[in-house]
């Protein structure tokens, strides 16, 4: 019994701590989903605007004094909303004075519509932010220290007294504002009318056009707002997890396959993909080494392409 006790314990928490890292997941998934569903972007530097997100977020609460006005708990979620602000602009500045310039119609007719173009300048970009970025703060790792991140809830016990599983107060916090906004932002593109707007420029540009919609506009609010979303799931890891300058490239990898597990264009689907990639990475803890967590990522992600390669909510389902 005892030993049953132990692996039934294991198990239930490593699905815990897989939902909640999982939802964060979804998040910045979602945000690099609006990218390309809306644009049809492939993005190398959305990892190193998440490292921003992490850095607004963490000078915004240790610098401001917000944990000792706002509390531990809203402390860190207004830094990581504070983050959404700082990272649509600035996305919306680099779409209109580089972006732009290999995305859109205007590239519709090129070889590859574009996409080598995006490929070396985003590459770029994310090279001028991790570097710029180890300029400015240093290569030392930091985090968002609060109470939140070194306690957690005891959710037992179960089966008798054997099993007890505890969720880190941080990490549920974080999972709760990433559910939140992701439904925020469905609502958006599925209610609202600029949102259906950007669904049209992203379905077809050139109609969209002759309906009256500036799809270089709805492109620049699509990249501002992916970069946004992104930013603020940045935040949220920031109240648990150390970071440097570097760690997006730790992250962009999980962003990409989640995006393809979900379907690619589906916002939707790109946070069922990030929780399952949370889900399958905790899992593997239990039979894997830490350092094997991204090979059992992988080999989930080839065995869902090979049964359905158009992603959980691919061209079968609706685009949101």
């Amino acid at each position: 019994m005892g030993t049953v006790a132990i692996v039934t314990e294991n198990i239930l928490q490593a699905m815990a701590a897989g939902l909640l890292i999982g939802c964060i997941y979804g998040l910045m998934c979602a945000g690099l989903g609006v990218i390309f569903g809306v644009m049809r972007v492939i993005n190398f530097a959305q990892g190193d605007f998440m490292m921003l997100g992490m850095y607004v977020a963490y000078y915004f609460v240790t610098s401001f004094g917000i944990l000792a006005i706002m509390g531990p708990y809203a402390g860190p979620i207004a830094g990581a909303l504070v983050a959404g602000p700082v990272l649509f602009v600035l996305g919306v500045v680099l779409h209109k004075y580089l972006v732009t310039r290999v995305t859109g119609i205007r590239v519709a007719g090129l070889e590859g519509e574009g996409h080598f173009a995006q490929l070396i300048l985003t590459l770029g970009i994310a090279l001028v932010l991790s570097n710029g970025g180890l300029i400015l703060f240093g290569s030392e790792p930091v985090s968002i220290r609060t109470p939140l991140s070194r306690t957690a809830w005891e959710l037992g016990p179960l089966m008798g007294d054997a099993v007890s599983i505890f969720v880190n107060k941080a990490r549920f916090v974080g999972a709760i504002v990433s559910i939140l906004i992701a439904g925020a932002l469905y609502l958006f593109i599925t209610k609202v009318r600029f949102g259906k707007a950007l669904r049209a420029a992203a379905d077809n540009p050139q109609s969209a056009t002759y309906v009256g919609i500036d799809v270089e506009k709805a492109h620049r609010v699509a990249f501002g707002l992916g970069v946004a979303i992104t930013g603020i799931a940045g935040g949220l890891v920031a109240s648990y997890y150390p970071f440097q300058p570097y760690v997006g490239i730790e992250f962009v990898i999980v962003m990409y396959a989640g995006v393809v597990l979900g379907g690619m264009g589906s916002i939707i689907g790109a946070f069922w993909g990030g929780l399952t990639i949370g889900l399958v990475q905790q899992m593997s803890t239990l039979i894997l080494p830490t350092q094997l967590q991204n090979t059992a990522i992988f080999v989930v992600f080839l065995l869902v392409v090979f049964i359905r390669p158009e992603g959980f909510f691919g061209r079968s389902a609706e685009r949101t």
